[in-house]
């Protein structure tokens, strides 16, 4: 009698490779445990100073570039909302030590990615935790464009993924942290306020790039740009700061050529229905 001799196909998933990749997956847990537990021992081992964190922060406040993109500013209920920007969030979390905060992308599929912004506090044990949805689109004026370059898609989960971040920051630091920061920025773009000719001509081009004219800085302020007070100034600072987090759109400040188109195309309709009327009551 023959030995049968079994033929195994090499492209099949054997139990051994099974075995190799839940091994895998079992050590880089283990690894993140590790990490994590190294990280809150550390923080209990050397808590903060919360005197010097505080000084930290405030000297850092006092830089004048931190200080013109620290806050942001836009409209709500006819009134104008500050508050602090990412990037001051950022010093924030960064002076405070102690704290593990990010984004990370936990999946991607059917053209959107779910994304995680944490912060946790290692001493406190205090967590803040956003998931969210983002598609891979950018609405534009034009319409929906479809996103498929991977830098694209990192970019835009990076812009969307800031505005959580900070809100995790804010909601493990303590509020009159926050509060003195914003103060000590809102001195320090005061007392370095660059009002003269170059500083409103940069001023100026930087707002370019939302579409915003000089027309339309001078509209809002009824005044020539040339002559804009120090007081605008940082206003326009604030806005600027707005735009470029997302926080909110150029036709919230500013009066955008559709808006005058609009207004421009119901005035026409109203005088086109004044002249039917008018030569309506002419045949009469």
């Amino acid at each position: 009698m023959k030995n049968q001799v079994s033929v195994t196909n090499p492209f099949a998933t054997t139990d051994i490779a099974k075995h190799d990749t839940g091994g895998i997956i079992n050590t880089k847990s283990q690894r993140e445990a590790m990490e994590v537990q190294a990280m809150v021992v550390m923080a209990k081992q050397f808590p903060r100073n919360q005197i010097l964190a505080m000084d930290r922060i405030l000297n850092a406040c006092t830089r004048p570039s931190l200080a013109e993109g620290a806050v942001y500013s836009y409209p709500r209920g006819g009134q104008n909302v500050e508050g602090p920007s990412i990037r001051l969030a950022e010093v924030l979390a960064q002076n405070w030590g102690n704290i593990d905060f990010g984004i990370r992308e936990l999946s991607q599929s059917n053209g959107e990615s779910t994304v995680e912004a944490f912060a946790w506090d290692l001493e406190t044990n205090t967590r803040q935790v956003k998931v969210f949805q983002v598609p891979h689109k950018r609405f534009t004026k034009q319409g929906t464009k479809t996103l498929t370059d991977p830098r694209d898609v990192y970019e835009l989960i990076a812009n969307n993924g800031a505005r959580r971040l900070r809100a995790c920051i804010l909601g493990v630091i303590p509020g009159d942290v926050v509060e003195q920061a914003v103060s000590q920025c809102s001195q320090t773009l005061a007392a370095s306020v660059n009002v003269t000719e170059d500083g409103i001509k940069a001023m100026a081009q930087a707002f370019e790039a939302f579409g915003v004219t000089n027309e339309m800085i001078q509209m809002r302020y009824q005044c020539r740009i040339e002559a804009i007070r120090p007081a605008q100034y940082i206003e326009l600072r604030k806005i600027y700061a707005s735009l470029k987090d997302g926080m909110s759109k150029p036709q919230d400040w500013f009066a955008m050529p559709e808006a005058k188109s609009a207004q421009r195309s119901d005035l026409n309709d109203l005088l086109t229905e004044q002249q039917q009327e008018a030569k309506e009551d002419d045949s009469k």
